[in-house]
């Protein structure tokens, strides 16, 4: 099962100088108790500092589940109209 919660809270490890610095960067910007900077922060300091970043992300993000959700559709069409023949093939017999 999917937990959203487990993904957000994830610390965040300094591997590589881009991800070490935005580590830096949102651990200086919300000075975290315990020093650990999650994706949660990251997202949020983003969200505020770079929005067109994150809109970008969050766009192609609902475009492909959009896609993705028709595409899933007109498959269970295809797959409910050969069920359907078939019932109508073996009550025919």
């Amino acid at each position: 099962m999917f937990d959203e919660r487990e993904l957000l809270d994830k610390t965040v490890s300094k591997e590589g100088e881009l991800k070490s610095f935005i580590v830096d960067y949102v651990g200086d910007k919300l000075s975290p108790e315990n020093e650990e900077v999650t994706i949660e922060m990251v997202i949020e300091v983003l969200a505020k500092d770079f929005p067109e970043l994150v809109l970008v992300l969050a766009e192609e993000n609902f475009f492909r589940g959009y896609s993705q959700g028709l595409q899933d559709f007109e498959s269970s069409l295809e797959v409910t109209s050969e069920l359907i023949k078939e019932k109508e093939t073996k009550d025919d017999q």
